[in-house]
């Protein structure tokens, strides 16, 4: 198993990098979020990678977080779901949008991701809804997480939602505004009085 790769970028195109390690070139296929982000040719970097073995070969996932792997392969869990599928969902939308799409049951959203369809999408929300959080997973470390009042600030992100705010908008405001160990009470204050109310 291929954990990482850490070399120079060879070459980007459409939906891949080319990495070279050690005289190795590897085909690296991303989404969207990791090619923006990860570099650009000629630089040295550190990607982390999902190696997926069929009877017609190998293909490596690429991922510039190791946040964005871990919902990858809860995507691919999903019934239906494939590594190419995943990375289509992980392609149409921020990593955050797309979690708070989840968490929120927003199915329509994540249909529109290519080739994926309304019935794919409404099996990815029922399986995974339980499973993420826009605080909790694939967002925040682990040692964050496990430091983190993460039900306080699901609970302060429906409040603010509730009080009219956009899902963006609540996310980085409960974000900026809990220092990890807040009730949902003392970050929805915080938020208030950062937002002069």
């Amino acid at each position: 198993m291929i954990a990482f790769l850490r070399g120079e970028i060879a070459q980007k195109t459409d939906g891949k990098i080319f990495i070279e390690a050690n005289g190795v070139g590897f085909e690296v296929l991303v989404s969207n979020t990791t090619l923006t982000t990860i570099g650009a040719e000629g630089e040295n970097i550190m990607i982390h990678t999902y190696m997926h073995v069929k009877d017609d070969g190998i293909t490596l996932y690429g991922f510039s977080s190791t946040e964005e792997k871990q919902l990858f392969e809860q995507l691919i869990s999903v019934n239906g779901v494939g590594p190419k599928g995943a990375l289509a969902v992980l392609s149409s939308m921020k990593l955050s949008d797309l979690l708070v799409c989840i968490s929120s049951g927003d199915s329509t959203a994540i249909s529109r991701a290519k080739g994926l369809g309304k019935k794919t999408a409404e099996r990815i929300v029922l399986e995974l809804q339980h499973k993420v959080s826009p605080m909790g997973f694939a967002v925040l470390s682990d040692e964050f997480v496990m430091n983190t009042n993460t039900d306080a600030m699901d609970e302060a992100y429906a409040v603010l939602i509730s009080l009219g705010l956009t899902k963006s908008e609540s996310l980085s405001l409960v974000r900026k505004n809990s220092s990890g160990t807040d009730t949902a009470e003392e970050i929805v204050a915080k938020v208030l009085k950062d937002m002069g109310r």
